[in-house]
């Protein structure tokens, strides 16, 4: 496969992926609405994502962020899981635990534990905008696996993004100098590498079973990993003494996060293209980012402001170009 086809594939993972999901939705909203009322369902993702890196800043300010990721997938997995048992879905069997236990690791340990951890340090439109860089690293990771040339709008938009990233820092020089700072955005780089490596693995390993039981089960898993950890190392506080904020904001994030706009997605989806459906990410950064102010009083400068959009437009140039590129002509399942 080339790099062209490679990006044009990996670059719509996540819609092609969520599609299927919609086939296995417990909730079943796979009767086709109208235009309007995926619009609306749109219109809510854009809102709701955006806001859950809100209630993730409001809820580690009150407990350790790798307890509250931890939590709030012990009981996201617990109603997933719980729903498939219900309905009589066997477990997977031997290799099929395999993909489960990587993406455990890469999607929900390491990408929403320390995405979630970050906002602990940085402020959460920040951490907003670090999130959404994550198609910039899968053109890089393309770099290196492909001796194709990359198109001309791919490299206008991977030299936006990461200028788009530098004007944001321009301002935050100083900020370098505190520990904290520079741990939170560590943290979060970190969660969009493995997010990208995430994608890579879902493409090629997650599509041979149910795959919203295998979302309970990876949330299972990474629970009982990141709890254990917390545990461990002595960063846990009893659960009798968290407080009311952090439970609020975990309620948020599972009901609101992972539950209503996950559904509005796939509803969207399947009534909306696949493009405009995407238009998700480029307005999840600016709504976390005017809440951040709202609530928290976090500073909108300049910078941040021309910094986020060009990063964005980056991003934006970067699928537009992938998703131009005509279809193989090769089988899908010839090698990379």
């Amino acid at each position: 496969m080339n790099i062209f086809d490679f990006h044009k594939t990996i670059l719509n993972t996540s819609a092609d992926y969520l599609k299927k999901l919609a086939v296995f939705n417990p909730l079943t909203i796979r009767k086709k609405g109208t235009k309007s009322k995926a619009i609306f369902a749109l219109a809510l993702v854009c809102i709701l994502w955006g806001t859950t890196w809100i209630a993730s800043k409001e809820g580690v300010s009150h407990m350790p962020a790798l307890q509250l990721a931890g939590i709030r997938q012990l009981i996201a997995g617990i109603l997933y899981v719980g729903f498939f048992f219900y309905k009589g879905a066997a477990l997977p069997k031997g290799k099929e635990w395999i993909p489960i236990l990587v993406l455990s690791f890469l999607n929900f340990i390491m990408s929403n534990g320390l995405s979630t951890w970050g906002v602990q340090y940085i402020s959460a439109g920040l951490g907003s905008i670090m999130g959404a860089i994550f198609p910039l690293w899968l053109v890089v990771i393309g770099l290196f696996i492909s001796k194709e040339k990359l198109p001309r709008n791919a490299i206008i938009g991977l030299l936006l993004g990461f200028s788009g990233v530098c004007i944001i820092f321009s301002d935050h020089l100083q900020d370098f100098l505190n520990p904290d700072f520079r741990k939170g955005i560590i943290l979060s780089l970190i969660a969009t590498w493995t997010w990208a490596f995430a994608t890579l693995y879902t493409k090629q390993q997650a599509m041979n079973f149910n795959p919203y039981f295998s979302l309970g089960l990876q949330m299972l898993i990474s629970a009982v990993a990141l709890i254990s950890f917390t545990s461990a190392t002595g960063n846990a506080v009893p659960v009798s003494k968290i407080p009311w904020q952090s439970w609020a904001a975990i309620a948020y994030l599972i009901v609101f996060g992972s539950l209503i706009a996950f559904i509005c997605y796939l509803y969207a989806l399947q009534n909306l293209p696949t493009e405009q459906a995407s238009i998700y990410a480029y307005i999840n950064p600016i709504v976390a980012v005017l809440c951040g102010w709202i609530v928290f009083g976090e500073k909108v400068t300049i910078f941040i402001t021309i910094g986020g959009l060009v990063t964005l437009l980056g991003v934006y140039l970067v699928n537009k170009a992938f998703k131009a590129i005509p279809p193989p002509e090769q089988p899908e399942t010839e090698g990379m």
